[in-house]
């Protein structure tokens, strides 16, 4: 093990550093109280072996900074003292030491600590290990709460969220958005059709080209069963509009077959809105415009994009 030891008196911390060694440990020493913390912060020991009465810094209040400043690690701290008596004792423990030795020191006494140490801090590595295993796993769990587990995109939980903070930023900075709802064409007809498994296939498709076709600081939401919706962050409704005709031509492009469509091809339908900031109104109903619109593209005989301020694409 690493072991820092301290003492003021340079005989003690000779003898002291002796038998570490001849224990089989590394060892570095240091003469005062400040040195000591300076080596501690530098050396990253695991145990602390260190004298009660020193100048400048004491062996008590050195502990105290130690244990003030453990994260994630811990370090043994065995506090050593010509005091013996039971207040000292239980003072050297509420200050935060692990043990405690007498001086003069004995080699048997230093060992059995330190065996206690090695047992000490290995249990504090695994808990350490664990804790961060735990940390991955709840962060892996929270990803995957803002998931749709069939698609992989968003989901409405994701999309609430993200709108609660674009809504806090039109407010405070006036910026806009867009949202586009998204409808698989005659979805109905596609799962009576060619079975579950195939729909699901083909949910899968369309997600896919709408994450391919949106861009870095865009973002893709399952919003229920066969509707999707695009976010686009500081966006004109004609620009949305470009990137969601992308959207549209690319499952066009995909070509997969539905003979209850007019093409006889999987297509997509589109209503777009946007979020003015010079008129303040709840995502709410910039999400209710968005689906009047997406009702007026599937009314105009679908596969197309509409909304409510102009004319359809």
């Amino acid at each position: 093990m690493r072991v820092l030891a301290v003492d003021d008196d340079r005989t003690s911390l000779i003898v002291t550093q002796s038998i570490l060694r001849r224990l089989g440990h590394d060892c570095v020493i240091a003469t005062d109280g400040i040195e000591a913390w300076h080596a501690y912060r530098s050396y990253a020991p695991e145990v602390v072996v260190s004298d009660w009465a020193m100048p400048g810094l004491s062996g008590l209040q050195l502990c105290r900074d130690i244990r003030s400043s453990d994260s994630g690690t811990y370090t043994y701290f065995i506090l050593v003292t010509g005091r013996g008596d039971v207040e000292d004792v239980f003072t050297g423990m509420e200050a935060g030491a692990d043990d405690y030795l007498v001086k003069p020191l004995r080699v048997d006494d230093l060992r059995t600590r330190l065996v206690a140490a090695t047992r000490v801090t290995e249990l504090h590595l695994q808990l350490a290990l664990q804790r961060t295993e735990l940390v991955e796993l709840n962060d892996r769990l929270n990803a995957m709460t803002l998931r749709d587990p069939l698609t992989g995109v968003g989901n409405r939980r994701a999309l609430e969220a993200d709108l609660d903070v674009l809504e806090a930023r039109v407010a405070r900075y006036g910026l806009s958005y867009c949202v586009a709802l998204i409808d698989v064409d005659c979805f109905k007809s596609f799962n009576d059709t060619y079975g579950h498994q195939a729909g699901d296939g083909a949910l899968q498709a369309v997600a896919t080209q709408l994450e391919h076709q949106t861009r870095t600081g865009d973002a893709v939401y399952r919003y229920g069963g066969d509707e999707f919706l695009c976010l686009y962050p500081e966006q004109s409704i004609a620009l949305a509009r470009i990137a969601v005709e992308r959207i549209r031509g690319g499952v066009e492009h995909l070509g997969l077959a539905h003979a209850a469509n007019p093409l006889a091809i999987l297509t997509v339908s589109a209503g777009l809105a946007r979020m003015d900031p010079t008129v303040m109104r709840p995502s709410a109903a910039v999400l209710k415009e968005a689906d009047d619109a997406l009702y007026r593209a599937k009314e105009l005989g679908r596969n197309c994009i509409s909304d409510l301020a102009t004319s359809v694409v």
